[in-house]
């Protein structure tokens, strides 16, 4: 035999002997256990759960055991509620109420033409007032009340300028003026619920109204009823935003002396002694609130049906306005948008270019010395750019959960984990920021966490950690529909071709989604960069966010100064959102800026 022949017999048994080593290997580790996979269910199960889950649940927990969290000596017990439910408690709790459910009237009464007008006809400037819509969404309630505080208060910016407004004062100061700003701030929530059935309602219903003679206010009393599931929506969210806002209540219905129940739960947190087990109850009976309307809701819909939309739907055509019809659309819209959006940002740079206001000088001389002053002193540099560093990474960090999460509230096939978590998301939605910030302190300052050396309580993690738990459930929820409209067809065919599924999302997924996925970044960012309860009750000592700093400038009368800083972080809000939207579509490739468009 030669020795090519034996070499090659060697190479066979050499190779015989690694293919039994293999099965026997492969038997052996057969019978092992299997590793646990989390896999995207189980991960994104973890996360919301460290995220909200026990935030949220410890802090509900309080009232009810105390001693189980440290807070007291009794394993159970109801005293909290009993304290929630009377005196100053009971009396904040009714002003919310009163307030959420004028404020949700209001929103309807203005967002329901406003989208009426918009989408079904072709009044002049349409892209421009929907714009007006998102920045309106977008202006944090509290800077929108100090504009109108600004605006009219006593030795404000109107009677320096030798107006009497002290009628108009005392209507602001009340429970009219509050409920009036925020419903206007409402309107866009009950605007994109309105224009979200209103595409397919189509048009043959108000044209069979106008064939038997209806005139047009007529015909639209035939689609209100039809329009029932979206305006009871409208209602819910926005009585449930109203009665969890933390700005007007801390802002003009405080300057007003009427007390709100997120400022009654503020006020137990944020002053000695710390009342966790009032501020819990509070939080019980904000979520009880939000849990009547939306039993409201569910019973006016229970037994009747909605179902307009099928084959046999026309598209809706724009109504074309009179020359008459045109005018009077344009001066209703204006007055809204002048009520909504030009009273506070007049307000802000008026008295941000007022000398001397908040002090005892009178007068009415304009000068820039208010923006000099500020630009020059490191309490408007530093804080600004803290929250700019912490916005943007709060805002990168959501964006990559958001999409996961998005996408297992999509999935079917998701199981009762993900259906578990699509329930704590959406009630997360309903729970006020400043519950969950105070959930946060009580979780994180436990003497257990120090014991075993984590010591995040006050912290810049700890509160970015929070700005993240914050903006999550409301992402997720915008990302839902673009997800929902991805075929797996895609994603499967990318695999077919060899593709990982991390490079098919990135391939495939990215360039269908990043027009969403750059606006849910821009959304998260400027609502994390002028935030206020979770800063307010989480911010580091001796680093306060820029909201805190303004905050801090109108507590000690420095209105102008402190307005004037409101006005640059605005400012440079709306620049980063231009750099953004500029590069997106500067670096984006074409077919990427192309997706979702119409042609």
């Amino acid at each position: 035999m030669g020795c090519g022949s034996r070499i090659g017999l060697e190479s066979a048994a050499t190779d015989a002997g690694s293919a039994s080593v293999a099965l026997a290997a492969s038997r052996a580790s057969s019978l092992l256990p299997a590793r646990p996979r989390l896999g995207l269910t189980g991960t994104m199960a973890i996360l919301i759960g460290l995220l909200l889950a026990l935030p949220i649940g410890a802090f509900l927990l309080v009232p009810i055991s105390p001693r189980l969290l440290a807070q007291g000596n009794s394993w159970f017990t109801l005293s909290a509620f009993g304290e929630a439910l009377s005196g100053p408690s009971l009396h904040a709790l009714g002003d919310s109420a009163l307030v959420g459910v004028g404020a949700a009237l209001l929103a309807l009464a203005c967002a329901l033409p406003l989208a009426m007008v918009l989408h079904r006809t072709n009044i002049i400037g349409g892209r421009l007032w929907q714009f007006g819509v998102w920045a309106l969404l977008l202006a944090p309630s509290y800077l929108v009340a100090l504009g109108w505080e600004r605006l009219f208060e006593p030795d404000g910016v109107l009677m320096r300028a030798g107006l009497n407004v002290t009628a108009f004062q005392r209507v602001l100061y009340g429970p009219l003026g509050v409920t009036l700003v925020d419903g206007l701030k409402g309107v866009p929530f009950a605007f994109l619920a309105i224009s979200a059935v209103l595409p397919g309602l189509g048009s043959g219903f108000e044209h069979a109204a106008r064939t038997h003679g209806a005139g047009r206010l007529a015909s639209l009393r035939v689609v209100l009823p039809i329009l029932a599931p979206a305006l009871w929506a409208s209602f819910a969210i926005v009585f449930a935003e109203t009665i969890s806002d933390f700005g007007v209540a801390a802002t003009l219905a405080y300057s007003a002396k009427f007390p709100m129940s997120t400022f009654a739960l503020y006020y137990a947190v944020g002053n000695e002694p710390v009342q966790f087990g009032l501020a819990a109850a509070i939080g019980w009976t904000l979520v009880g609130l939000v849990g009547v309307a939306l039993f409201a809701q569910r019973r006016a819909m229970r037994g009747r049906s909605y179902q307009v939309l099928s084959g046999r739907t026309r598209p809706h055509v724009r109504v074309k306005l009179r020359p008459a019809a045109q005018v009077t659309a344009l001066i209703s819209v204006s007055l809204f948008f002048a009520l909504a959006l030009g009273v506070p940002v007049v307000g802000a740079i008026s008295a941000s270019l007022l000398k001397s206001l908040g002090t005892a000088t009178h007068g009415f001389a304009l000068t820039f010395e208010n923006y000099t002053r500020v630009t020059r002193e490191s309490a408007l540099y530093e804080p600004l750019l803290y929250s700019l560093r912490l916005a943007a990474i709060t805002a990168t960090v959501v964006m990559v959960l958001s999409v996961p999460a998005a996408r297992l509230l999509t999935k079917r096939a998701a199981g009762r984990i993900g259906r578990t978590i699509d329930l704590v998301l959406l009630a997360a939605v309903a729970v006020p920021a400043i519950v969950m910030a105070a959930g946060y302190i009580l979780i994180w300052n436990l003497p257990v966490m120090h014991a075993v050396g984590i010591s995040l309580y006050g912290t810049t993690t700890l509160l970015t950690i929070a700005y993240i738990a914050g903006a999550l459930p409301n992402t997720s929820r915008i990302l839902v529909g673009p997800l929902a409209q991805l075929h797996e067809s895609l994603l499967s065919s990318a695999r077919t071709h060899g593709v990982g599924s991390a490079i098919a999302w990135l391939r495939v997924a990215l360039p269908v989604l990043s027009r969403y996925i750059t606006w849910v970044w821009l959304y998260c960012f400027s609502a994390t960069l002028l935030e206020l309860p979770i800063s307010e009750l989480l911010y580091p000592p001796g680093s306060p966010p820029i909201s805190i700093a303004i905050q801090r400038r109108l507590e000690n009368y420095d209105f102008a100064g402190g307005t004037a800083i409101e006005v640059i972080a605005v400012l440079g809000a709306l620049g980063i959102a231009a750099l953004v939207l500029g590069g997106y579509r500067l670096l984006a490739p074409r077919g990427w800026r192309q997706v979702g468009l119409a042609r």
